[in-house]
C-alpha cells in the first residue's frame, strides 16, 4: 500500500504536541513577526500574504512567516495562489494558557507607549 502523494503545495507545520514554548517566544521575540501575529489575532478570518506590509524584502517577509509557521505560531494554506495564514490560537491556548493574550496585550500596551 502506497500514501497518497504530498503536493509540493503543502507546508510543513509541527503538530500540536511538538509546539515548544522556546520556538513560541523565539518567533515572537522578532517585532515584525510580533506585527504579524497582532494583525492576524484582530483579524476575522485568514489573511494573504499580500495582505501585510512590512518595511523588509520580501525574502525576509518569507523567512518571517517561514519562522512562525515552523514554530507553530501560525498555520498557512494555499487558497488558489494565494498564501493564506491564521494565527494557531487554539493550539497556543491549550498549550500555554494565558500566553498568547497576555503577549498581545503586553504589545499593544508597548505600541500604545511608543506611539506605534
Amino acid at each position: 500500500m502506497t500514501s497518497p502523494a504530498v503536493s509540493s503545495r503543502d507546508l510543513p507545520h509541527p503538530a500540536r504536541d511538538e509546539i515548544r514554548l522556546e520556538g513560541v517566544l523565539h518567533a515572537l521575540s522578532d517585532p515584525m513577526r510580533l506585527r504579524v501575529v497582532r494583525e492576524l489575532a484582530g483579524a476575522s478570518s485568514e489573511l494573504s500574504c499580500s495582505h501585510f506590509d512590512l518595511p523588509v524584502t520580501k525574502s525576509t517577509t518569507t523567512h518571517h512567516f517561514r519562522v512562525l509557521r515552523e514554530s507553530g505560531v501560525i498555520r498557512q494554506v494555499y487558497r488558489g495562489t494565494a498564501k493564506m495564514n491564521g494565527l494557531r490560537r487554539d493550539d497556543l491556548d491549550g498549550l500555554f494558557p494565558g500566553l498568547l493574550d497576555a503577549l498581545l496585550g503586553a504589545a499593544a500596551r508597548q505600541a500604545a507607549r511608543l506611539g506605534e
